[in-house]
Parts: structure tokens; C-alpha cells; sequence
């Protein structure tokens, strides 16, 4: 369970990285690319932020995501600069996939369809555990 003071700092780190991602994905000419940080959780000690990502459309998501990673210095110093005020250290950034929502749809899709996965559990992907 994660402790007040960590709640605070996941807020405050994932309200302003949506600035951040949003601002860089316009300036990097992703126009129609939507980046939304859907989930932030960061350890006990707050030297650590797991940052989830959910990235439209999906198809690009992968090599956004290794340009994410590549600059998570850039980005962390960023981040920094907007929390000084209210932030000591800037917790170490990693960066993953949600792809929960694209799991969900996956299921959805499946039971409108002919394709019923509680028929043939085949049809589904295994959820990767992060």
C-alpha cells in the first residue's frame, strides 16, 4: 500500500510529464499522437517512478516508447526544473506500456464477435505483468 507522501509525489510527477510528453510529441512532429500517463507509482524510498503510458494510436507505441527511455535524462531534468518548489529529488524515470485499455478492447471485441474467447481461450493474448 502505497503511503500519503507517495500519492502526493506520483500526482505531482504525472500531472506535469502529461505537460511534458504532450509538449515534446508537438515539437517532435507526432501531431496526431496522443500520450496520456495513466498511472504513476513510486517506491518507498522515492528514488524510483514506474511510469505508465498509454500512447494512441497503438501501432506506434513501441518506438515512442524507446524514444521516451532514450531521453529520460532530458526529461527527468524537465521535470525537475517544473517541481524544484515542491520536490527535493526527482525520483530515477522508468517508463512502460498500459496496455490495459487495449487489452480490454481486445476482449470486448472478441465477445461482439463470432471469435468468443470463453470458447476457445486460445484467442487471447497472455497480459504482460510489468
Amino acid at each position: 500500500m502505497e503511503t500519503n507522501r507517495q500519492q502526493k509525489v506520483a500526482g505531482v510527477i504525472q500531472r506535469d510529464l502529461v505537460d511534458i510528453l504532450q509538449k515534446a510529441a508537438k515539437e517532435g512532429g507526432l501531431r496526431g499522437t496522443l500520450i496520456s500517463v495513466t498511472k504513476v507509482s513510486v517506491t518507498t524510498d522515492l528514488s524510483i517512478a514506474k511510469v505508465y503510458l498509454s500512447i494512441f494510436p497503438h501501432k506506434d507505441s513501441d518506438a515512442l516508447l524507446e524514444g521516451i527511455q532514450s531521453n529520460e535524462p532530458l526529461i527527468k531534468h524537465e521535470l525537475a526544473q517544473r517541481t524544484r518548489n515542491q520536490l527535493r529529488r526527482v525520483p530515477k524515470l522508468t517508463f512502460f506500456i498500459d496496455d490495459s485499455l487495449e487489452y480490454i478492447d481486445k476482449i470486448e471485441q472478441s465477445l461482439k464477435g463470432k471469435d468468443n474467447p470463453i470458447d476457445n481461450r486460445d484467442l487471447l493474448d497472455k497480459r504482460k505483468k510489468s
